[in-house]
């Protein structure tokens, strides 16, 4: 058996039984959604800047485990349960809505207005759910269409070769492109 073979041997036995990767993705989905929904409700004919500055970008490490489970040889998961090792715990969605989109949210209000405000949290809580989805994608052991590109540079990325110097944006690689961390 080959290490990363033992590696999600060892992972897999740290899923619980009652775990339902249909449910976690459902989760993490239905809170992004409605989080998003709520913010672009509070929208009041945006301004062309106020548009711009929601647009900003948030990188995220992936998890040792993550990266441990997945190789740039074996990049598919099995079951629905190996979710559990794609997607962001559950609770991240309520931390990273409560503790960093929600504040920002409000501090932007005082300072430039609802608009920038509820901007500022849809897009951050959209860019966490379609990294979600197409890092899910990415893991999937059929290729969705249009994404083949994106899917050839995350799995790059998971090569132990690069994974600590390239491809590190995954959703949208411009940054890769703009700092030289794009892997050939």
């Amino acid at each position: 058996m080959g290490e990363a073979a033992a590696a999600r041997d060892r992972l897999r036995r740290g899923i619980g039984p009652r775990y339902s990767g249909a449910l976690h993705f459902a989760f993490t989905s239905a809170v992004a959604l409605a989080v998003i929904a709520l913010a672009l409700s509070r929208l009041r004919s945006p301004s062309a800047p106020e548009l711009l500055r929601g647009l900003s970008l948030i990188h995220e490490r992936h998890a040792l485990q993550h990266h441990a489970f997945f190789t740039a040889a074996d990049m598919q998961i099995d079951s629905r349960r190996d979710f559990k090792m794609v997607l962001f715990p559950p609770v991240l969605v309520v931390f990273f809505f409560g503790l960093f989109a929600v504040p920002i949210g409000f501090a932007l209000r005082f300072a430039s207005g609802p608009n920038v405000a509820a901007l500022f949290v849809a897009t951050s809580m959209g860019y966490f759910l379609l990294y979600e989805w197409l890092h899910l994608a990415y893991h999937l052991p059929v290729p969705l269409p249009g994404i083949e590109r994106l899917r050839i540079h995350h799995k790059t990325h998971h090569d132990p070769r690069f994974m600590t110097r390239s491809n590190f944006n995954i959703t949208f690689p411009i940054c890769d492109a703009i700092f030289g961390t794009r892997a050939a």
